[in-house]
């Protein structure tokens, strides 16, 4: 598990999830996000990088489709897994619903 992007040294459990109801559970691979318009999600407070902005991985009994992180783009670990080989450094990705 990462939080600031470090490992944290813990396992997920459900346990453990119970225990800290309003955590961001941030598992496998991190792609962090670097905004590219400045004043939306470039620079000064709406700078995504500066966020902590992420593609990432979370427990599979988490449920997905509903907003529960903190900003992050929650990705079931196989989907993550796709993602991240074609996600190399500068590479852009556009977010849209």
């Amino acid at each position: 598990m990462f939080r600031g992007r470090r490992t944290t040294g813990e396992r997920y459990s459900p346990e453990l999830a119970e225990a800290h109801p309003h955590r961001d559970w941030i598992l496998t691979r991190i792609v962090w996000l670097c905004g590219l318009e400045r004043g939306v999600n470039r620079g000064g407070e709406v700078d995504s990088q500066r966020r902590y902005i992420y593609l990432h991985g979370t427990p599979p009994d988490q449920p997905m489709g509903v907003p529960r992180s903190h900003g992050c783009i929650r990705l079931s670990a196989s989907s993550l897994l796709q993602v991240f080989p074609l996600a190399a450094p500068g590479t852009p990705v556009w977010l849209h619903d």
